[in-house]
């Protein structure tokens, strides 16, 4: 297996400043990814010397109305930039904006009318993506326990979207913590989506700390990823149950041969 590995750095060593995660990360052979960027200094960033994976490619705005569109173009635009300037390989989107506690900014029923407007705001989306060279994914979130209220949040709707626009700058990040929730039947999942992801995150449940804390079989999903032939990225978006290195390194552990 050859999967490229990163961890959030704003879920771990949460004492520490920001640019020393990263360049821990960095020095234990990790790429790394971020949340919501003006929360941090981005020369401190820049210097840590880490490879970024992914980072929130927006602030505020929504898919499926005219109002939130106009606002997620807008930010999408500003936080690429940002982007470009880190070497962010993918920026992450959501059906809505995600306030405290991740709960959306706007809950919203996803009628036949907003998928349509979604699909159009996300070709709008691709089309600034080619604009600036960067690449767009677009993350399925877990109902029941973090995320009520989130449009198109469910990775069946997720991969429905980026499936009917079909565009090489629109990416799924595909998060298995929140599949697990929601969904399950994570390995045909992935084999469903295969063909479409950009990234996958990773966390076990209950708890959302690292691979082993919980029921979900993590190197069994390693060993039928790299059957499928998958070898792109995969982050712990994870806390640590313990000693971070070690959960760090139980994370590696199953996403390598």
């Amino acid at each position: 297996m050859a999967f490229t590995l990163a961890a959030c750095a704003e879920m771990i060593w949460q004492d520490k400043p920001i640019e020393w995660r990263c360049a821990k990360l960095r020095d234990m052979g990790f790429q790394v990814g971020l949340w919501n960027w003006p929360a941090h200094d981005l020369d401190k960033l820049e210097r840590s010397g880490a490879t970024f994976s992914i980072m929130n490619g927006y602030l505020q705005g929504r898919l499926a109305d005219d109002e939130g569109a106009g606002m997620l173009l807008a930010s999408a635009r500003e936080t690429a930039a940002v982007g470009r300037r880190l070497g962010v390989a993918r920026l992450n989107l959501h059906g809505t904006g995600l306030g405290d506690g991740g709960r959306p900014v706007l809950a919203e029923v996803a009628t036949p009318r907003k998928w349509l407007k979604a699909r159009d705001t996300l070709n709008r989306i691709c089309d600034l993506a080619e604009e600036l060279d960067v690449v767009f994914t677009l993350e399925n979130l877990n109902l029941p326990v973090e995320h009520a209220g989130v449009p198109f949040a469910r990775a069946e709707e997720t991969l429905t979207l980026v499936a009917a626009v079909d565009r090489p700058r629109l990416r799924l990040n595909l998060d298995l913590y929140h599949a697990q929730i929601g969904e399950g039947n994570l390995i045909e999942l992935c084999r469903a989506c295969l063909p479409w992801i950009g990234e996958i995150q990773v966390a076990d449940v209950p708890g959302r700390c690292e691979p082993g804390t919980g029921e979900i079989n993590y190197a069994g999903i390693a060993r039928a990823l790299a059957a499928m032939g998958y070898d792109g990225p995969v982050a712990m978006e994870a806390f640590a149950s313990g000693d971070v290195e070690a959960a760090l390194e139980a994370f590696r552990s199953a996403f390598t041969a």
